[in-house]
């Protein structure tokens, strides 16, 4: 059952009648039951904001002590809730140890860089842009090439591809074009494994090298999955909601990548940026890789944004009318969203722009 009152338009994001602003208003991300406010100004046309509920922009780039110490001590985290928390880190040099997370899944993002990531399974070559999942209680190491940056998500439960429904399940990505490692074993001895579990690290020593393994079979592996593999659903005459760019699915978030494409040409009256919404339900987290962020003014790469629960947050006024003459977008980003509130750590915070929510005014 729906309802309608007042001046709307027949279909969501098309032909929003002149002088209003449409604003989405949905339960359960952009699933659940909707309903589409038209206001006579932007919901974000704001003059002041008291407290902690406020958009954020983060130079997580500039976080102290980024890789700094060891692997562990060098990743440092900025956002976190008890499903997920979300890091960075760089590694200059081969890692000292070899890890093993028994807390939870990892989904690397490697934004700068190459090299090598050695793990039970073998070894991959990595590149930018690869997507990195490490399941839980994999022992890897990172031997870098290249000065690189990981964007980190650390997952309390099992990472696994999203249903891809009546698109098929060779939408987005065929899984054939996902890389797996084939054994290396390496030799050589002593070396350690630092292990965490409950956030306290054990420190295990062998007098082999514990990369051992010459065989595998199975279908619980690590994955790598570079994002220029990954095929964007797009639509000529209707702008989609981010959930149909999600590459990874855990519990309570999802992981999307926002990556070049054509955008709304079909239609005149079809909106091509972002449409101004109030997240019910979900934080959402976008991290900028690579391009042109055409949605948001004064973002760089290696930037985050962060608009939690119960703040509006839209385009920004001057890519409302950039979008108007633009036919393709090259933006290179990942998204994060999050069913349960995150917070900001205090690495976090001393990281955040102090006036990004001005951005809109």
């Amino acid at each position: 059952m729906t309802y309608r009152k007042g001046p709307t338009t027949q279909q969501a994001h098309v032909d929003v009648p002149k002088g209003l602003y449409e604003e989405e208003y949905a339960r359960n991300g952009f699933f659940g039951r909707t309903s589409h406010l038209y206001r006579s100004q932007p919901p974000v046309g704001w003059t002041n904001i008291e407290g902690d509920l406020r958009p954020e922009a983060l130079k997580v780039l500039d976080l102290p002590g980024l890789g700094e110490g060891s692997y562990w001590q060098g990743r440092v985290t900025f956002l976190e809730n008890q499903d997920i928390t979300l890091s960075l880190t760089t590694l200059t040099a081969p890692m000292a140890a070899y890890v093993r997370n028994a807390d939870g899944d990892e989904v690397h993002f490697v934004h700068k860089g190459a090299g090598q990531l050695e793990t039970d399974f073998g070894p991959l070559d990595y590149e930018a842009g690869d997507y990195l999942v490490i399941p839980r209680g994999t022992v890897y190491r990172y031997s870098p090439s290249s000065c690189t940056s990981l964007l980190v998500v650390e997952a309390f439960s099992e990472v696994s591809i999203p249903d891809r429904g009546m698109l098929g399940r060779h939408a987005l990505f065929d899984t054939d074009v996902i890389k797996t490692p084939a054994p290396a074993p390496r030799e050589g001895g002593p070396f350690t494994v630092e292990i965490k579990r409950l956030d306290k690290i054990t420190t295990v020593t062998y007098p082999f090298n514990p990369i051992n393994t010459v065989g595998w079979k199975g279908d619980l592996t690590v994955w790598q999955l570079n994002i220029r593999d990954i095929r964007p659903v797009m639509s000529e005459r209707y702008h989609l909601p981010p959930s149909a760019h999600s590459t990874w699915i855990m519990r309570n978030a999802v992981i999307c990548s926002f990556l070049p494409r054509s955008l709304e040409n079909g239609d005149p009256g079809a909106m091509k940026v972002p449409f101004f919404h109030s997240n019910i339900d979900f934080d959402e987290v976008l991290f900028y890789h690579d391009g042109e962020f055409f949605s948001r003014a004064g973002i760089e790469p290696g930037m985050v944004t962060f608009h939690a629960q119960g703040i509006h947050h839209g385009p920004h006024p001057k890519a409302i009318e950039a979008s108007r003459a633009k036919t393709f977008t090259n933006e290179k980003a990942v998204m994060i969203d999050t069913r349960n509130p995150l917070q900001l750590t205090e690495a976090g915070r001393s990281i955040a722009m102090a006036d990004y929510w001005k951005s809109w005014m």
